[in-house]
């Protein structure tokens, strides 16, 4: 049997579920999701391994046209780069809502790149028969290699998405091992984990000038002991994430460690802090430091 391996990049503008497809493609989590804008920060790769072909799925942030300023510079930077050297693109599309956004996004993508359209959210659907007209506008914009309806929340389709895929990566060996399901350490999962949390139970105003930094990360058998730095950008935003008493602090704490349990296999102790480092998303250096730049 011939077998093939190749890089599939996964872009979109925010909110289309483009990390949700990609952790139900791969099977488990390896990236984080919410339903704000922006939850996704880095290129994260997924690897799916099967007999025939092995799929390196590169989640992207989704490519923000409203808003500029140092981080969104970054993140859409981001997404560009990764549109570099991949084989086939994955360009998702919410099912219940098409604009100019999408359109802005797809003209991103170079013409010489296989692109498959992910029509998600299809379960979101009220009347099914709004997919073909909206598949027919689609079509009109690009000549997509395929356009394939999915729902990466219920599963509907997905299979099937991975099998269109196959013949458009090229043929090689694995290029991961078999087992692996991506190429983030669990250093960096940790923190994606506790800003999950803050992103799904915090107002909107305050993750777009927030960060999460591990200090420290030591492994004893399955134990990890894990002290994670939250950085805001205002002072008023510090008591927003530690709450009244300590409350909203503690709740992100408890269901993040529990996610890493679930996560890493074993006991999480986690330390959580809250520090002020004002108007970092702005400064050059800073978004260095964080890992952005």
């Amino acid at each position: 049997m011939t077998h093939r391996c190749g890089f599939i990049a996964v872009v979109g503008r925010p909110n289309v579920g483009k990390s949700t497809l990609v952790n139900r493609l791969v099977g488990q989590k390896v990236s984080i999701t919410s339903r704000k804008a922006q939850t996704t920060r880095h290129a994260v790769i997924g690897i799916i391994s099967r007999d025939d072909a092995q799929f390196v799925l590169v989640d992207t942030p989704g490519f923000q046209t409203r808003h500029r300023g140092g981080l969104n510079q970054a993140l859409n930077r981001a997404v560009t780069d990764s549109l570099g050297d991949v084989d086939v693109v994955l360009f998702v599309v919410d099912a219940t809502t098409f604009g100019e956004r999408d359109e802005q996004v797809l003209r991103l993508i170079p013409e010489r790149v296989p692109v498959v359209a992910v029509v998600n959210k299809v379960d979101m659907l009220e009347k099914r028969e709004l997919l073909l007209p909206y598949i027919d506008k689609l079509r009109k914009l690009r000549d997509f290699a395929e356009v394939v309806p999915v729902s990466a929340e219920t599963g509907v389709q997905c299979d099937t998405l991975l099998d269109v895929l196959v013949p458009f990566i090229p043929e090689g060996p694995p290029l991961y091992d078999v087992e692996q399901v991506t190429d983030r350490s669990e250093r960096f999962l940790a923190a994606e984990l506790v800003r999950e949390k803050l992103f799904r139970f915090t107002g909107d105003e305050l993750p777009y000038g927030m960060v999460v930094v591990v200090d420290q990360f030591e492994t004893e058998g399955e134990l990890r002991r894990i002290r994670c730095n939250i950085i805001v950008s205002r002072d008023s935003h510090k008591g927003m994430v530690i709450g009244a008493g300590g409350s909203q602090l503690k709740r992100v704490a408890t269901e993040a460690r529990q996610d890493m349990e679930r996560q890493f296999g074993g006991t999480v102790f986690l330390e959580v802090h809250v520090r002020v480092d004002a108007d970092w998303i702005d400064d050059p250096r800073r978004l260095r430091k964080y890992g952005y730049v």
